[in-house]
Order: structure tokens, then sequence, then C-alpha cells
């Protein structure tokens, strides 16, 4: 017999739950995409994601995933033969390197591994030793997703500052934005990238580049951006067209539109925020309890360094995979995999697991996927201590 029959949970980091507002925005009838609603529909969405963002600049919407959009900024920014220092702290800080190399980008990695968060001594040390200013911009991610280390992104500004190098800070906020707070303006962020899929509760296709005026001034000076990529009419479009570089993702638009409707202007970022906190510490709690006596271990130990929308875990090999499975085929929660953790295919590729939590979560979603990993847990005959769901259901009361 299987109790996973009904609606299943993805408790992943990513595709997040969509909420029922959003998706039933989406069912109606293909618009007119060149007069009508949606050219105001489509206006309506710029503050508003310049309020999530934390800036009065420019945003600029591609239609394509996180992958899409790291290209998007590189090539706005810097020309073949430019340098990039990337600073990584899990598998996506490497990733957003790797798209600079491919694309004829210099990469200078500062690599801080899996288990730590930036070493901002290392990066004063790199700005300093680059005396030429050959460094034209520095990448990193607010929250990386494979490791759910979160970066203090204002004390890396206040770094670079303190050695006056003058490189663009460009900031991956997909796993984070709607979910930790982030004021790209205030902490001196000059470009920051995000989409759709996570702390923004819509599918999966849209992605959002925000620009400073400084950014824009490295623009003016890039040797080649393709038409598709040029973020300069997106972000000052003369005409309806020029938002997309082509036609509108409209069904795309109405889901986000609903999405920022319950972000902004009902629920409120503040208590988004103080949402996400607060159920990401009831995780922790279950974890915590949990782990005595167990393999079980979230990777970032110091709770002022974890993300507020994903939890990456370690226990013993190969049982993350057999728990994964386990609430998939049985409970009907699937769990996000130990993505990049260990190399695919080894032993210790099953001995990680994420929990996400991000985006549409409230204190049922969260309590019932704590409750379904401990019974798998149980079922599972899996060493862990007791008290788990005593102690996340505390944090809960206590909120």
């Amino acid at each position: 017999m299987s109790l996973a029959n009904g609606r299943r949970y993805l408790a992943i980091p990513g595709p997040s739950v969509m909420p029922d507002r959003v998706l039933q925005a989406m069912q109606q009838a293909a618009p007119n995409i060149y007069t009508g609603p949606l050219i105001d529909l489509t206006a309506s969405l710029i503050p508003d994601l310049k309020t999530v963002a934390g800036t009065k600049h420019r945003a600029a919407i591609y239609i394509a995933n996180g992958h899409g959009i790291w290209e998007a900024a590189l090539s706005n920014t810097l020309s073949r033969g430019d340098k990039v220092l990337v600073l990584a702290t899990g598998r996506f800080g490497i990733g957003w390197g790797e798209m600079a190399a491919a694309v004829g980008i210099q990469t200078e990695v500062l690599d801080f591994g899996l288990h730590s968060t930036l070493d901002l001594d290392r990066v004063k040390a790199a700005l300093i030793a680059d005396t030429a200013h050959e460094i034209k911009a520095i990448t990193t991610v607010h929250v990386d997703t494979s490791t759910s280390f979160r970066n203090d992104i204002k004390a890396l500004r206040e770094a670079i500052d303190a050695t006056g190098h003058p490189a663009l800070l460009m900031v991956d906020c997909i796993a984070s934005l709607g979910c930790d707070e982030f004021q790209m303006d205030a902490w001196g962020v000059d470009v920051m990238i995000s989409a759709s899929q996570k702390g923004l509760m819509t599918p999966p296709g849209i992605g959002f580049v925000f620009y400073n005026p400084k950014a824009e001034e490295a623009r003016a000076k890039v040797d080649v951006v393709s038409k598709y990529w040029d973020w300069t009419p997106r972000g000052n479009p003369q005409e309806y067209y020029e938002y997309f570089g082509g036609t509108a993702p409209t069904h795309h638009l109405f889901a986000l539109r609903e999405a920022l409707n319950m972000l902004v202007h009902e629920e409120g970022l503040a208590n988004v925020y103080r949402r996400h906190a607060t159920l990401a510490k009831a995780i922790w709690a279950a974890l915590d309890a949990w782990g005595v006596g167990s393999s079980i271990e979230m990777n970032v130990k110091d709770p002022a360094l974890r993300s507020h929308a994903v939890t990456s875990v370690k226990i013993e090999a190969p049982l993350g995979t057999a728990l994964r499975d386990y609430l998939s085929e049985n409970l009907g929660v699937t769990l996000g995999i130990g993505l990049g953790m260990a190399a695919g295919g080894t032993p210790e590729w099953h001995g990680y697991f994420r929990i996400g939590h991000m985006g549409h979560v409230n204190a049922h979603m969260v309590l019932g996927t704590l409750a379904c990993i401990d019974a798998g847990l149980k079922a599972l005959d899996i060493p862990h201590g007791d008290g788990a769901l005593d102690a996340a259901t505390r944090v809960i009361a206590q909120a």
C-alpha cells in the first residue's frame, strides 16, 4: 500500500510550489500583444520587481532560465578577454564562472568549498594584488542552492570598497529573491540576477537582471552584445516588444502579476521574510533533534549563514537516497537531491538531500514535510534523535 495518493508535495529548492491563484491566473486565452491590458500589466510588474530587489535602477526581463540570466549579465558587462573574479561557495557559484569561461571571459576562481562562506580577507588580497585592475567584475551568489550558504553581500561590498578596486559587483539571487531580504542599492550591488521559479512562485521560464548606472557605463564599453541579450532596450523600452526582444511570455506575465500581488501588496515583504525565517528555524530545530546521536547534520553549522529558502543535509550514505525514495514513493513528498555535494554516481552522492522551503510555503506544509521525514526515518530504521516534531512545533508556536 502507498500513502502517496492525493496531492503530492515538492519540498525541493525550485521549481517551488505555485499558489493556486498563480496557476489560475494563467488559465485564460492568449491576449493581444500589440495593445490593450497586457501592455499595462507588464509595465506594472517593473516597480514591484524593483521593490523586491531593493533597487531604484533598471530592470530587464528575459525569456530564459537561470543559466540564460547568467549569460545575459555577462554579455552586457564584459568583453571577450576581460577578467572576472569568481567567488564560489557551492556548485552555482562555480557554474556562473563556467558560463563566463565558455563565452571567452578569463576567470580567476576563489573556491571556498562546500562547507564555508566567503573569506573576505582572501577576496581583499586578490583585489589588492590586481594592481592593474584587470578584474572587471566580481561574481558571487547570495544563496548557493547546493550548499545552502547565505553569503553576506553587504560585508562583501565593504571589503571591496576597502581595497578601492573598481570592479563591478554582480550577485546571483536566483535562490534567495523573495525569501531572504536583499537590498541591491543599499548594499552596493551593481548587477543582480534572479529567476521566476523559486521565491517568486511563478513557473520556470523568465529571468531578471537588475543593473545600476555603473553597470550601464560598463555596457557602453562592451565590444559586442547580441541584439537578443542587450539589456538597453529591455530596461528602457520604446516599443512593447522590446521588453522581451520579441513576443512576450504572456502567461508567465499573468502568473508573475498574481505572485507579486501576493508578495508585495498583500502579505508585504517584511512579513514574507519573517515567514521564511520562522519556517526555516522550525526545520533546523527538527534537524538538530534528529542529529543527536546520528549521522544527520546540516551542511551549514552557523545559523547566521543559513539560507531561509533551502537547507542542505548530510546523512550516512546511501541513506539520503533511500529516504528520498521512500518519501516520494510512499508518502507523496519529494525532497531535493544533494546537488554538487559529491560526484554523481559515487557512493558518497547518496548521502545528501535538500529540503526546499521557499516561496509558497506555510506552517502546515513545512510541518507535514517534517512529519513525513520523521515517518521515513522510522520506517527505514535510520538512526535518529527523538523530539524533532516537538522542537519544530515549539518554534512555530512561539512565532
